[in-house]
């Protein structure tokens, strides 16, 4: 029997969530329950797992029970919370044979910075498998182990870009999807894709675009000008500040790395957004463009 068979999970063949897609549908048994989800996305390289761990933190100081879970198989979403690089999900269950009865708690989930429970989905071996299956294989482990009950908050970090069915599979399950770009084209152009996948999604799903972050930019002129274009909205603004950068290196988050002005500053922002997160955004709708629409708007002189 297939994991798809096993789960109940049939390929979508109708073009339901996108005019000829290939997607996996939800099982109702997984569903998250009670807590608000939010699914972080964006171009590679973007600062997503930076983003997501900052957010986090910033949920954990508002007072909320917090899980992050990491879906790239890099398995470093929850790095700088935990200090570490954690075991995925995937290996985990691989060392029991997938029998996941074996599996406790501890041995998938772990405690970072200020609380946050960190979990590390990982990812099928390259070139093979689908991960949404894996997304899947998480959330399920998750609810067998009654880890969502006590939950407020989940934040799906994502990897890259969304190129297939299976890395869309958190908007299966997030309330709302969160973009992080940078103020240059190539990271609008994926937000751009991202945008056409969550309306894909919307179609049968609950999840709705929050808005996006503004990244390692000085400037946002050109995010503005996109979203102003389409009906979107920046949520928030990240300079490329080198403490950003250090903080990393430091497997810290920046709500430890000091009282300096501009970290304090950032760590404001963070919290800022977390709040307005928290008390519910309106569902933005935005109608992405065609490519040479947005080569039109952005692109190189």
């Amino acid at each position: 029997m297939s994991p798809l068979d096993d789960n109940k999970q049939v390929p979508n063949l109708r073009g339901e969530d996108g005019e000829g897609s290939l997607q996996v549908k939800l099982d109702p048994k997984v569903e998250i329950e009670g807590a608000k989800v939010f699914a972080v996305y964006g171009k590679g390289g973007i600062g997503k797992s930076t983003t997501s761990s900052n957010l986090s933190v910033a949920f954990s100081k508002l007072g909320k029970n917090v899980l992050q879970i990491g879906c790239d198989p890099k398995h470093d979403s929850t790095f700088t919370l935990t200090g570490r690089l954690v075991p995925t999900v995937i290996d985990t269950l691989k060392e029991v044979d997938f029998h996941a009865e074996e599996l406790r708690p501890e041995d998938f989930v772990y405690e970072g910075y200020n609380g946050v429970k960190c979990v590390e989905a990982g990812g099928p071996p390259a070139g093979t498998g689908c991960g949404g299956y894996v997304v899947g294989q998480t959330v399920k482990l998750l609810k067998q182990n009654h880890l969502l009950e006590d939950t407020d908050v989940v934040i799906f970090d994502v990897l890259g870009d969304v190129v297939c069915g299976g890395f869309a599979a958190p908007l299966q399950h997030a309330d709302r999807a969160i973009i992080v770009t940078a103020n240059d084209f190539d990271s609008i152009y994926a937000m751009n894709r991202i945008i056409a996948a969550v309306q894909a999604k919307s179609k049968n799903y609950n999840v709705r675009l929050a808005g996006c972050i503004a990244n390692r930019s000085k400037d946002t002129n050109e995010v503005d000008r996109y979203c102003g274009e389409v009906g979107f909205k920046r949520v928030a603004h990240f300079p490329d500040l080198d403490a950003i950068r250090r903080s990393r290196l430091k497997k810290k988050t920046l709500f430890e790395m000091g009282d300096d002005e501009e970290i304090v500053s950032v760590q404001k922002e963070y919290l800022r957004l977390a709040q307005l997160l928290w008390d519910g955004t309106d569902p933005l709708a935005p109608a992405p463009l065609e490519d040479r629409h947005i080569f039109e708007l952005l692109g190189f002189d």
